[in-house]
């Protein structure tokens, strides 16, 4: 199978996305609710896709900014594709990450399978080359994950409830922080401003 183009995964039963005044999914035993600080979560796209990539560096800066949030990012590559793309893309900094190879906190979360317009619309592809061109950030090599997952990011209180959900409506989609800040009723930091998060 060419593994620049792999087939799309058997269909997989997901639970309602979390609307915003639900109590959160698990995230499993790393990460409970309530929790000692707000969380952030971030589903990626698969280790490789420069969507994933700009999403993780962004997310990056955002976990040391905001100290007073827990940052949880949720690969769905292997453990060992997902630690060598850590290294690749910078590290991890403050981000905790979980990989979820199996997707099933994916599903639990209400993030299932897109369609083949999701992952190659001629918008996604432009975005991609845009990315490339502008910042450096191409498609790696992909081994494990699927083109086809949907990812999303949230935002959680302290008491474990959900209070920002943005399942990501294309492949380019990239998480919008300042929102979460908002969501969660955080001020904005001068370093979160200076590192064009706000």
């Amino acid at each position: 199978m060419d593994q620049r183009y792999p087939s799309r995964p058997q269909a997989l039963s997901v639970q309602p996305v979390p609307e915003v005044g639900d109590r959160a999914p698990s995230l499993g035993r790393d990460v409970r609710f309530p929790s000692d600080r707000p969380v952030v979560v971030v589903f990626l796209r698969h280790c490789g896709c420069p969507f994933a990539e700009k999403t993780f560096k962004t997310f990056t800066k955002f976990s040391t900014d905001h100290p007073e949030i827990r940052c949880v990012a949720v690969s769905q590559s292997s453990t060992q594709e997902t630690d060598a793309w850590i290294i690749e893309v910078g590290g991890e900094w403050e981000v905790h990450v979980i990989v979820d190879e199996s997707l099933d906190l994916f599903k639990l979360w209400g993030l299932g399978q897109t369609s083949t317009w999701y992952a190659y619309s001629p918008w996604t592809v432009w975005s991609a080359v845009k990315l490339g061109k502008e910042e450096g950030i191409w498609n790696r090599e992909q081994q494990t994950g699927s083109r086809f997952q949907q990812g999303g990011a949230f935002a959680v209180d302290s008491s474990g409830f959900v209070r920002w959900a943005k399942p990501a409506q294309t492949a380019e989609e990239i998480p919008n922080f300042k929102e979460a800040l908002r969501a969660l009723r955080l001020p904005l930091t001068a370093r979160t401003k200076r590192n064009g998060l706000a």
